[in-house]
């Protein structure tokens, strides 16, 4: 696991055996986002400016290699399930978890459908189209992490359903700047229109006040599923969850940092830095929730 990953802590306090599983489901995950995230690209200019569509209209050069990309990592999953040989190094170490473990093939099936999502969609209209992508791409992968901490509560799965939707916020927030230049706004544009906000105001890259008021609004949203997720957390599994509540704390620290800055998404790209995230997951690890 390279140390540029905001999860390094996370993975690093994990057994062993547990480390092991995490790492292929997460190489796994980071193969289908990078492999379809690439070709998925668009030219900038002719994703932000003008209307914001829900989807893009008529098709895209690359979409072909896109629905093929999607299609290889689905069989290479079903080759994980089925006994057959994967086709790719991170399909081989990954069968061996899913047997052993018992991973859920849904929550891999959502992860992909839900990168797929990027081939079509570069705006959100509501939240609840937003949230049904951050379900995917996000709470699906701790689905099958808590799975692996050994985790098998009604808490447990309700803890990684609000959490992976609280990073995936906080990660499209950190990113608005970064997104834009793809072509992409993954806020609702139902928020944009509450908060007085236009693609133009973001694609303009300055803190106006109804950008402001924008990234107001989300961080709140953001910490609403953080304070959903902690309250939800199962007292039986306080010790098994401590790597996912290291990743709850350093990413709401991410979130933290991008309030302090007043909401400003555009001058610097929120990060902690890596002695704060180690203090982090230091703090995480010697004093778990009570």
């Amino acid at each position: 696991m390279a140390r540029k990953t905001s999860f390094y802590y996370s993975f690093l306090v994990l057994p062993a055996d547990q480390r092991r599983a995490i790492l292929a489901v997460w190489d796994f995950c980071r193969a289908v986002d990078d492999a379809i995230d690439e070709i998925a690209e668009m030219p900038a200019l002719s994703r932000v400016d003008g209307p914001a569509p829900s989807h893009v209209e008529g098709p895209v050069p690359s979409q072909a290699e896109g629905r093929a990309a999607v299609q290889f990592w689905r069989a290479e999953l079903a080759h994980c399930y089925d006994g057959t040989e994967p086709e790719t190094a991170q399909g081989r170490r990954l069968r061996p978890f899913v047997t052993r473990l018992d991973l859920p093939r849904s929550a891999f099936e959502d992860v992909i459908d839900g990168v797929a999502m990027d081939l079509d969609t570069t705006r959100y209209q509501t939240f609840t189209d937003l949230f049904e992508y951050c379900r995917r791409v996000a709470s699906a992968v701790g689905l099958i992490c808590i799975k692996i901490f050994g985790c098998r509560s009604q808490g447990a799965r309700d803890y990684a359903l609000n959490l992976g939707v609280a990073l995936q916020l906080t990660n499209i927030l950190r990113d608005v700047k970064a997104d834009l230049a793809r072509g992409r706004v993954y806020l609702p544009l139902e928020d944009l229109a509450a908060c007085g906000c236009t693609v133009d105001h973001l694609a303009a890259g300055t803190m106006s006040e109804p950008v402001r008021r924008l990234v107001e609004f989300e961080c709140r949203r953001a910490r609403e599923f953080y304070r959903r997720a902690i309250d939800v957390r199962p007292p039986e599994d306080r010790r098994r969850l401590v790597a996912a509540e290291i990743m709850r704390a350093v990413y709401f620290e991410t979130l933290r940092r991008i309030e302090r800055s007043g909401y400003d998404v555009f001058t610097t790209r929120a990060r902690v830095p890596r002695p704060v995230q180690a203090l982090i997951a230091l703090k995480q690890w010697l004093w778990p929730w009570p």
